[in-house]
């Protein structure tokens, strides 16, 4: 029979093992949480760490990409034992007589012109006479240059010409190349004013005669120019020079090219113009 709401209600009390836990529940909710939490931090960080990057530079790119080196106003600050970077204004287009010319009035203009003097005092068309009055008469200064002709007609006499295994005109013996070519590694200046300057080139150069029979081989040699340099008119002018040996690196170990191959190099590849 049914029973009516007046009689008094029973409670079934289950075993403890068989209860629901509150405290069971909050345990299982508690590793979703911890879950949640790490996967906001980490996602946090990842944000950050994008943002801080946005703000770099690429390394592979420089800072100003319409600066150059050669444009640069001064050299930069170089690694320790590197020595001075290059640097400088471009070279110039200028030349008279195959000679560079047209040099900035600047420290670096005068760099670039002993450079360019060294090379061509280096050269082979020294030995001869006709074309060593041309180059003195285009890179001396006019007040001294007739003292440096005199004094590199003297220099480059025919027994200097014999010395190096040619005639008194620069003429190698028939089938055979001379060689006299000077390559600057580097110049410094000295004593810098608007009027003058010392520069200081330092050379390696090749000298020799290029031939299967030849009892002068073409050989290496490291020496210092000096050259004394005025301002004159619109350009930088040679008043002296001298030349002294070294500084020389220790020789590689290296196999000597042959007198083809050595000939070869000497007609096929051209010299340069130099700028500071």
């Amino acid at each position: 029979m049914p029973l009516s709401d007046d009689q008094p209600h029973t409670r079934t009390r289950l075993p403890v093992g068989e209860q629901p836990s509150s405290q069971m529940s909050a345990r299982q909710a508690r590793p979703l949480r911890t879950l949640l939490t790490v996967l906001l931090v980490v996602t946090l960080l990842v944000l950050a760490i994008s943002v801080a990057n946005r703000g770099k530079p690429d390394p592979g790119r420089s800072a100003d990409p319409g600066r150059s080196a050669d444009r640069a106003g001064a050299a930069p600050t170089a690694a320790s034992g590197a020595g001075p970077a290059p640097s400088g204004d471009q070279p110039v287009t200028a030349t008279v007589n195959g000679i560079a010319a047209g040099f900035p009035h600047t420290d670096q203009g005068a760099q670039s012109a002993g450079a360019n003097y060294a090379v061509a005092i280096g050269s082979a068309d020294m030995f001869r006479a006709d074309s060593r009055h041309t180059i003195v008469t285009t890179i001396a200064d006019p007040a001294t240059a007739q003292t440096l002709q005199s004094r590199l007609d003297q220099g480059f006499s025919p027994e200097t010409a014999a010395r190096f295994g040619v005639d008194a005109q620069g003429r190698a013996p028939k089938g055979m190349t001379f060689v006299s070519r000077t390559v600057p590694v580097g110049t410094k200046s000295s004593g810098y004013t608007a009027e003058s300057v010392k520069v200081e080139v330092w050379c390696t150069g090749l000298f020799g005669i290029a031939g299967e029979r030849s009892v002068r081989p073409v050989s290496e040699e490291w020496f210092t120019v000096t050259l004394s340099l005025r301002w004159v008119g619109e350009d930088w002018k040679l008043t002296d020079f001298s030349r002294a040996s070294g500084p020389a690196p220790v020789p590689p170990d290296q196999q000597a090219a042959t007198a083809e191959e050595i000939t070869g190099a000497v007609e096929q590849f051209g010299g340069f113009r130099y700028a500071r």
